[in-house]
């Protein structure tokens, strides 16, 4: 299972992916990852032996089941992003893998300072682009995952950009923004914002297109930058800012292995230590987390990422840390939060989650 993760990771954000676990039917418990319709990685391939044990001890023959994933990949395009999909050998699940959410800001000033803290705890990989030695240093003071002080133009050289890069342009001045947005237009990206007044804005933007910048991306340029919520300090401009790129980073289906799931998976300190992985598939009601969350549980009951929180991840947790204990490869539960539980956990009414555990060896 350690080379599933690995080509999670290695997954470009530029193509259309999608992970498959079949559900139910004859290969329950059976994975397969596709890139733009190719099988990039499929569980029966890792197997030496030709052959798969199910989890009720039933051994299915690998031609059918190479059978199945090839005609899985014919299907690619009519899959969701996530949710279930019915074939004829069984329901599968389908989820979008996201890459690595990296956030790339120009300038190192009040703004940036808060919203290097928020892309953090939102879990973003925080580059700080910024020419001036002491607000390099307060970038870092800040806990960027990385700070380049050097002339923007030579930094944004490096950065390559792609489908899972969000750029935020808050410099000091008319020349570095329109410096720093001519050389992202020509990128890949997820967002570009720039702060400014709609007066600047429209000047840069203006000067970036006369410079040879493709009309149609300096178009879709969020200025003024951030939702309209009326911020007025730097803590409260990055706020809006923040909101704005989770607006914009929600509406693309996705995201379905967080960067704190795949570290754990992929840690040597973890090698040999079987884990379980919990993934909500389907929910109703109030459930607090959509398709797709997901929890690795630990054989000592230490869980990263969450499924919700509260007793439904807790009744998870336990069902997942029997099953570590059983050895059993794969299961299906259902959570269901009756409306007095619902309102001892805050909730304004019940909710049911359709959970998916599968026994992970490293």
């Amino acid at each position: 299972m350690k080379e599933f993760f690995q080509a999670v990771r290695a997954l470009s954000p530029d193509c259309i992916s999608r992970a498959v676990t079949v559900t139910d039917g004859r290969f329950q418990g059976s994975r397969m990852l596709l890139s733009d319709g190719r099988i990039v990685w499929n569980s029966q391939l890792c197997n030496q032996n030709g052959t798969d044990k199910k989890p009720g001890g039933e051994e299915t023959d690998a031609q059918d089941y190479e059978a199945f994933c090839r005609e899985l990949a014919l299907q690619w395009t009519k899959m969701p992003g996530c949710g279930i999909y019915e074939t004829a050998s069984g329901r599968i699940f389908c989820e979008t893998p996201g890459g690595e959410k990296k956030l790339v800001i120009c300038g190192g000033g009040h703004v940036s300072i808060p919203l290097i803290k928020i892309g953090r705890m939102m879990g973003f990989h925080v580059t700080v682009l910024e020419d001036r030695p002491k607000f390099a240093d307060h970038a870092a003071a800040a806990q960027a995952s990385e700070v380049f002080c050097r002339p923007f133009a030579q930094s944004l050289a490096d950065i390559q950009g792609d489908a899972d890069t969000y750029f935020v342009i808050v410099t000091r001045g008319h020349r570095y923004d329109q410096e720093c947005l001519l050389s992202i237009a020509g990128k890949k990206h997820a967002y570009i914002g720039m702060i400014g007044s709609k007066k600047r804005a429209a000047a840069v933007k203006s000067a970036v297109i006369e410079n040879g910048a493709d009309p149609a991306v300096i178009e879709n340029v969020y200025t003024p930058i951030g939702l309209a919520i009326g911020a007025q300090t730097p803590e409260e401009i990055a706020v809006a800012i923040a909101a704005q790129i989770i607006q914009v980073k929600n509406r693309k289906a996705g995201g379905s292995f967080p960067t704190e799931i795949l570290d754990a998976a992929l840690d040597e300190k973890n090698a040999g230590c079987p884990m379980a992985l919990a993934t909500i598939i389907s929910r109703k009601g109030s459930a607090p987390r959509e398709a797709g969350a997901k929890m690795l549980v630990l054989a000592d009951g230490t869980c990263i990422g969450t499924i919700g929180g509260g007793c439904a991840e807790a009744e998870i947790q336990e069902k997942a840390l029997l099953m570590l204990r059983e050895g059993r490869r794969f299961a299906l539960c259902r959570t269901d939060l009756s409306a007095d539980t619902a309102q001892e956990e805050g909730m304004i009414c019940g909710g049911m989650l359709d959970v998916m555990l599968e026994l992970i060896h490293l």
